[in-house]
């Protein structure tokens, strides 16, 4: 703990050397954009090796006991509806609509439907549910999850920052 105060001081003193404000505050507006960039960065590549596993055990089931199928499918198609009906029925669907809802609703009005399609559960959710279905034999993408798994993730970090940070304002 003493080391992470005595990084976070040695940063605090470099940042009070910068005399421009303006750029004091552009750094201020960039830092949760690095570290959500690095999160989803992440993510995503823990979520195609998790891709990629589960697609194997898919072709281990196809080339060695095919008839498994007729079992692991339907079980697999109704386990990963159950999730998202159960636990999150807002990450459904490929998750390109929804992030694109979600820039639309970005107003003080329709926070909360923001919030419901761009959350930590989506993230869980809709890693799980596709990983059951691409093991069952679903011909899925990782694109458009990814997508909304990103945005849930910089939402996130953006909830995080405390009032007196500066953000960036939507200009229309």
């Amino acid at each position: 703990m003493k080391l992470l105060e005595g990084v976070r001081k040695k940063i605090k003193k470099l940042f009070d050397k910068i005399g421009n404000e303006r750029i004091k505050n552009n750094l201020l507006q960039a830092i949760p954009f690095w570290i959500a960039s690095l999160a989803t960065g992440l993510v995503a590549v823990l979520y195609t090796r998790l891709f990629a596993f589960a697609e194997r055990g898919t072709f281990y089931i196809i080339t060695k006991h095919i008839w498994w199928l007729f079992f692991i499918t339907p079980v697999c198609f109704a386990l990963a509806w159950w999730l998202v009906i159960k636990f999150s029925p807002y990450s459904r669907g490929s998750g390109i609509p929804q992030v694109m809802a979600s820039i639309e609703l970005a107003t003080p009005k329709y926070i909360q439907k923001v919030d419901k399609l761009l959350n930590i559960r989506v993230i869980v959710v809709k890693i799980i549910s596709s990983l059951v279905m691409v093991f069952g034999g679903g011909v899925i993408g990782r694109e458009g999850p990814t997508i909304q798994i990103a945005g849930s993730i910089f939402r996130k970090i953006h909830s995080w920052l405390p009032k007196w940070w500066p953000k960036f304002q939507k200009k229309i």
